[in-house]
């Protein structure tokens, strides 16, 4: 429920609160010793306040974006050759083959600006 909780927009309604809290509940209910739950999931960190409302403190929430983010920057400080690569300018492109409204939509989500994303047929 919680990847179409945020494809649908509604992060941080009633519904969403719901469904997030009757979840948690459901996996604290299946072990009474955890310690750490992975987010192991793009679309959950936008949820991160909701879910921390239903997560007691004393589990650590782990966020699979800033292991993935961490992750890579190790491995381009291991790689300086992909360095050469890189274009400089700073500009994105995105493309997509879905529709690009919706993708622009969803993209926003995450990133907390407008996007333009070009349809691309392949």
């Amino acid at each position: 429920m919680w990847v179409p909780i945020v494809e649908n927009n509604e992060i941080g309604t009633d519904g969403a609160e719901y469904f997030i809290k009757k979840n948690i509940q459901n996996i604290l209910q299946k072990d009474k010793d955890l310690d750490t739950l992975i987010l192991g999931c793009t679309h959950y960190p936008l949820l991160i306040d909701t879910i921390q409302k239903y997560v007691p403190e004393n589990i650590k929430i782990l966020e699979q974006g800033e292991i993935t983010a961490e992750k890579l920057l190790e491995y381009l400080k291991r790689h300086p050759e992909i360095e050469s690569k890189l274009t400089k300018n700073r500009s994105r492109k995105f493309q997509t083959t879905e529709s690009s409204e919706n993708f622009n939509g969803k993209a926003a989500l995450f990133l907390g600006h407008k996007v333009e994303a070009e349809h691309v047929h392949f």
